[in-house]
């Protein structure tokens, strides 16, 4: 991810974020109909980005290659979206991001961050150190079950 560096999002980049949430999803093979089911839900909107919280990882051109959303109050957040271009997929941005939020959300006072996984990224959040605490209805397809994961942002969690 040597091209690439992390920044807040911001004015005038929803429409790229969203976009961007979308084209990750379909990375999984969902169809279209499931997608548009999500567009909601993976709608990200300018009055998020003044809000704070929404991080993107740039490439050469500062165009987002990824992201990622917390969003909460200290002690226990939520990182509630972490979505990298298909194209970045399996090249470390998607690591790199985690562990700036991970450290970030430390900064912030926050003990834990919890999130529901998309099934596919279980193991990829697992591997980074989150335990799965459960599971959450999804909020897009009605039936559909999510792991609830946590990270523990104790000192040692985060070497």
């Amino acid at each position: 991810m040597s091209e690439t560096r992390i920044r807040p999002a911001r004015a005038g980049e929803a429409d790229l974020l969203s976009d961007l949430a979308l084209r990750s999803k379909a990375h999984w093979g969902y169809d279209e109909a499931f997608l548009e089911a999500c567009r909601a839900e993976l709608t990200y909107t300018e009055a998020q980005i003044r809000a704070g919280g929404l991080v993107v990882a740039a490439g050469q051109d500062d165009r987002p290659v990824g992201f990622y959303r917390i969003h909460g109050e200290p002690p226990d957040g939520e990182l509630a979206a972490l979505f990298v271009d298909p194209v970045r997929i399996g090249t470390g941005a998607g690591g790199a991001l985690l562990r700036h939020a991970l450290a970030a959300a430390a900064e912030a006072g926050f003990d834990s961050l919890g999130l529901d996984a998309d099934p596919d990224a279980e193991a990829f959040y697992a591997h980074a150190g989150a335990t799965r605490v459960g599971h959450t209805a999804s909020g897009s397809i009605p039936g559909r079950r999510l792991p609830r994961m946590r990270f523990d942002l104790g000192p040692s969690q985060l070497n």
